[in-house]
Formats: C-alpha cells, structure tokens, sequence
C-alpha cells in the first residue's frame, strides 16, 4: 500500500463530515497533515461519527457570506478539496436546480477564487471531487449533472491559468461509492442488482478508494499532473 507523507501540510475538505468527504479527510489526517472540514450542522457534535481531530468550521456552502467566512477560518492552507455536493428531490424545478447548482459548482468556484492568493504563495493543490455525472448524463438529476460537468470545465480552465502560478488543479471523479447518496439503490435490491451489472468489477467503491486517489493528486508524487481527472468507477465507464 502506497502512504503519502502530508507532514507539515494545512488541508480543507469542504463537505468532509461525512461520505466521500470524510473518507478524504481521514486520509489526509493519517498521512500527517492538519485538516479543516467544514460542514453545515452547527455543532460538530450534532455528528454521529468522531470528528475530533480535525478542525470544525460551520459553513452553509450555498451562502457567499458562509464562504468567505470559512476562508477567513481556515487562514493559510497548502490542500484546497472541494467536495460538499448535493442532489434535489426535483431538479426540473428551478428552486431545486438552483441550490444544487449554488452548492456543487458556484461555491467551489468562489473558493478557488479566494483561496488562490495563499495557495499561489505556498505552492499549494487543489483538488475538486466530480462525478461520473461529469461525463455521462443522469437523466432524474439535470442540476447534479450540470454542475458536475460544469465542475470538469472548471477545473480544466483554472488549471490551464493558474500553472504558471505553480498552483494545480486536478478532479476526481467517484462512481457508485457507499455513502448516504446511494443508499436508496444499495438498499433495493433491484436497483443495486442493476447497478452492479454495469460495474466491471461488480461491487460499489468506497470513501478510502477515492481518498487514495485525492492523495495522489494532491501529493508531490504528481508534480507533472495538472488539468485532469481521474475516474474510481470500477469500470463503469466502460460501459
């Protein structure tokens, strides 16, 4: 098993109180680093998993305000992942596409924005977690499918801009993981039945498989990389 050395590295993960998020942050922390999560309950505690070593800030991503806030609480950082995401109920009205846009594609956006300066000047990282939503359609979510694909355009813009500020940005792009997202479909039988007849390798992923990726993206493994995305879909796309 690779391990990634993050001693003496700041890292936010947006999101990283659960999920894929958690998953990340975990990573991070065990390879040394000092992690910030944020996350929109206002008490840390309100969680039901261990979030203790990491630093909490509450912040309601879909909130310009919010966001400037948690950039202000997370001061100099070296890792900048943007992973909090959502989906909607009803997408096809434009309350629902909206908040789903707000939340998956601005708020990353913005916090790029901010947190350029301090990762210009301390040769930092960024990496924005996406989707396969980023390259195939999914039909029920028109708003998570946007802003996912909106999030690779994004991601392939600020890279080309910002390398020869020395700064990196790469995307990872998570298939069917087991978190709360896709609970629904695990949990039915039928649903997860199809499902993992299109998975190659016919089972769902995990948080610590997209961590790993996320650390080799943000490490100085991968000095020569910057602009891509790499997809942990147990073959999905293949399809």
């Amino acid at each position: 098993m690779v391990r990634f050395d993050f001693q003496g590295k700041r890292v936010l993960v947006t999101g990283g109180t659960q999920g894929i998020g958690l998953g990340i942050a975990a990573a991070f922390a065990d390879a040394g680093a000092e992690v910030i999560v944020s996350g929109t309950r206002v008490n840390v505690g309100d969680y039901d998993d261990d979030l203790s070593c990491f630093t909490y800030v509450h912040a309601r991503l879909d909130q310009s305000g919010d966001r400037a806030a948690l950039v202000e609480a997370a001061g100099a950082i070296d890792i900048l992942v943007n992973n909090a995401g959502q989906s909607h109920a009803d997408e096809y009205s434009m309350e629902g596409y909206g908040r789903v846009i707000e939340v998956n594609l601005n708020a990353a956006a913005e916090l790029c924005y901010l947190f350029h300066p301090v990762l210009r000047e301390r040769g930092g990282t960024i990496v924005n977690v996406g989707s396969c939503a980023s390259f195939i359609a999914i039909g029920y979510a028109p708003a998570y499918t946007t802003s996912k694909t909106g999030l690779l355009g994004f991601t392939r813009a600020v890279a080309d801009q910002w390398a020869r500020d020395g700064v990196r940005v790469n995307m990872v792009a998570p298939g069917f993981i087991e978190t709360r997202m896709t609970a629904e479909v695990r949990a039915d039988e039928r649903k997860a039945g199809n499902t993992l007849r299109a998975i190659p390798v016919r089972r769902f992923g995990t948080p610590p498989e997209v961590a790993a990726a996320t650390l080799f993206l943000a490490s100085p493994e991968a000095p020569y990389i910057t602009g891509q995305s790499l997809v942990v879909d147990g073959g999905l796309m293949l399809r």
